[in-house]
């Protein structure tokens, strides 16, 4: 076995492709497409987004400092492709995409009904990294599509088709190959053979 040991690069793959939306103190709706973004803590729900310090959305972020992170799914593949090649300076990126918006209950920034699941997040830190800032934000509450509820109103989000990105492009999530904690579950086992018959 060889390996080739290459300088330091921007290989943890995959990751998601989320879209965020923010809002200026005029109340324009914004949206962009961030990979560097992920959860960082459970209690209390934080995530996290990084964001280069030229695009349009990070000074909207760092001035009001909301924004929604919205998960993605095959038929919003495109519309994450276009909303992190194109800058919101210069296109209304939402009414191009044909993507519509919805009032967050917690910020100004507004969801997107197409996506499956809407994070509302508060941002409490920015560490500035070198090429992107880091928004460490506070989940103030989940905006769940209820199409993908079951009778019970469990979320089911293997229904919702995600996608991640990974090294320069978008994927499905493909077939499940366990739960978490299989690996030390329990496994039953059924009865040994002629076991609770009389002869």
């Amino acid at each position: 076995m060889t390996r080739q040991f290459w300088k330091p690069a921007n290989l943890l793959y995959p990751i998601p492709a989320a879209l965020v939306t923010c809002c200026d103190e005029e109340g324009k709706p914004n949206v962009m497409t961030a990979a560097w973004t992920g959860t960082i803590c459970s209690d209390p729900v934080m995530v996290y987004v990084s964001i280069r310090k030229q695009r349009h959305s990070h000074d909207i972020i760092a001035r009001t400092g909301e924004f929604v992170l919205n998960l993605t799914n095959a038929p919003l593949a495109y519309a994450t492709d276009f909303a992190g090649v194109r800058s919101g300076k210069n296109t209304d990126k939402l009414a191009t995409l044909g993507l519509t918006t919805f009032p967050s209950r917690h910020v100004k920034a507004p969801g997107i009904v197409e996506s499956p699941v809407c994070l509302e997040c508060k941002v409490e830190n920015i560490l500035a990294l070198g090429s992107h800032d880091m928004f460490i934000a506070r989940v103030l509450g989940s905006d769940v599509d209820d199409k993908y509820l079951d009778e019970n109103g469990k979320l089911n989000l293997e229904k919702a088709g995600l996608i991640a990105y990974s090294h320069g492009a978008y994927y499905p999530l493909g077939k499940k190959l366990g739960t978490f904690g299989y690996s030390v579950r329990k496994k039953k086992t059924g009865k040994k053979h002629g076991q609770g018959h009389r002869h």
